[in-house]
């Protein structure tokens, strides 16, 4: 993010109000919104902090919330217009950022940087308890190898 924050902070933009935006243009498509749990999951935000974020943004023009049409106990989400011109336009930016890495890396350095990324999220967090839980909240099983077979 060090890389990219300082775009983000010429549009006005926190990082988690980039990463709703984000969501927000990836389904700009669904008529209907996006629910804010689906935001949460894809932004990797809680749900608490979600809720501030979303109050500033719609303060800000960039987004509309109403109630969920199948489930009045939902709320959707969707950019408006300004919201979606940031997102594009800051997508571009991230992009072309992107571009320079792999051309600073290599593609097959950025390959290996992505791959072990994905590996680091897939281990989930650790609990107070000391039981690790995946990404989906289940408890995962370590490889550690003083663990007993």
């Amino acid at each position: 993010m060090a890389h990219t924050r300082p775009s983000l902070r010429e549009h006005g933009l926190s990082d988690q109000q980039w990463r709703v935006l984000r969501v927000l243009g990836e389904h700009a498509s669904e008529p209907d919104g996006i629910e804010t749990g689906r935001i949460a999951r894809e932004a990797y935000l809680l749900g608490p902090s979600l809720t501030g974020v979303l109050s500033r943004m719609e303060r800000n023009g960039l987004i509309e919330r109403q109630r969920c049409a199948h489930d009045a106990r939902r709320t959707v989400v969707r950019a408006t217009v300004a919201g979606l011109s940031k997102a594009q336009s800051l997508s571009q930016t991230i992009e072309a950022h992107y571009v320079w890495m792999e051309q600073q890396l290599g593609k097959a350095q950025l390959g290996a940087l992505y791959d072990l990324l994905d590996k680091v999220i897939a281990l989930g967090v650790p609990e107070a308890d000391g039981v690790h839980k995946d990404n989906s909240g289940e408890a995962a099983m370590s490889d550690d190898k003083n663990s007993e077979e």
